[in-house]
């Protein structure tokens, strides 16, 4: 899409989105950061950012979405991206007793006392994502922006450790793939330096998601979408409303209505929004069926904690 293309046509942008989506969510590409997943466990290598020209930046690389919704959209973002710390380490204790390999990716190496001492790989990417994103609104309004960060959810074990970590893992899953979507779809209204940056928060989020579901898929074998719909209601208690108090990917996607402005957004904005999530859990679906358990456990290995 060239950037004269300043109103382009829900089939211009669909047929622009099944493109990324196809680049981005490739079985391929998805096998690959999956694999990578071991080896940051042994050899933790931030991903590395390509350069960025932070002062290219304009608002004529915004397309097909009003100027004043695409910074309300980065407000959002700021908002859900700020709490990174709070997130991580609320990861990493539902994990460390289960897999504390995974629990250092998430949530670093940690003191005796509770001290952090070393960020984990995960924080490290990510913390990387509020910074990018007020500098793109202060260089596309003139000015900074006034957050008001999402209050993380906090650790609430049960007696049942396993479950826990399942329904966290849901939440956790939910907020990765939506960032993915809101990232691609994002990818596809700009071009430039914008674009540069959503590209690499794309990126970002495409590997934490990936590695993510399949682990969670090794932990979990016995996960089918019949167990899926029946914890999501259970993790709702029966209702599709948002509690900070619970993980749910139903809560989440209803807050992430509220925090990017939806009432705001055009049908067509609206639309193609819709087209990048369903395309993408398509991709997600097609390449988790083909991932068995002999190459799983060839990842993680053959012992799951019960």
């Amino acid at each position: 899409m060239h950037s004269t293309d300043s109103h382009p046509t829900y089939f211009q942008l669909q047929r622009h989105l099944r493109l990324l989506i196809d680049q981005y969510l490739s079985n391929d590409h998805l096998l690959d950061r999956l694999q990578d997943l071991p080896l940051q466990f042994t050899n933790p290598q931030p991903r590395p950012w390509q350069p960025i020209d932070w002062h290219a930046i304009e608002r004529q690389q915004i397309v097909g979405i009003d100027p004043d919704v695409f910074l309300a959209i980065l407000v959002g973002a700021i908002d859900t991206e700020a709490p990174i710390r709070q997130y991580t380490q609320t990861s990493r204790q539902y994990l460390e007793t289960l897999h504390p390999q995974l629990a250092r990716f998430v949530g670093g190496t940690i003191a005796a006392d509770g001290t952090l001492l070393e960020p984990g790989l995960w924080e490290k990417e990510e913390r990387q994502h509020t910074p990018a994103l007020l500098k793109i609104y202060t260089q596309l309004a003139g000015e900074k922006p006034t957050p008001t960060p999402h209050e993380a959810r906090s650790y609430q074990p049960s007696d049942n450790p396993r479950l826990d970590l399942y329904r966290h893992g849901l939440h956790r899953v939910a907020t990765e793939y939506g960032a993915t979507c809101l990232y691609l779809w994002l990818m596809a209204h700009t071009t430039g330096a914008l674009r540069s940056v959503l590209e690499e928060l794309t990126q970002d989020e495409v590997n934490h998601m990936t590695k993510f579901w399949g682990f969670g898929i090794w932990a979990y074998p016995e996960t089918s979408p019949l167990h899926l719909c029946r914890t999501l209601l259970q993790t709702t208690k029966g209702t599709p409303t948002y509690n900070r108090d619970r993980s749910s990917l139903i809560g989440t996607l209803h807050r992430m209505t509220g925090v990017l402005h939806w009432q705001a957004w055009s049908w067509t904005n609206r639309v193609t929004f819709a087209f990048t999530c369903t395309y993408t859990l398509k991709h997600l679906l097609g390449w988790s069926n083909r991932l068995t358990t002999e190459y799983l456990d060839g990842l993680f290995g053959e012992k799951r904690e019960e």
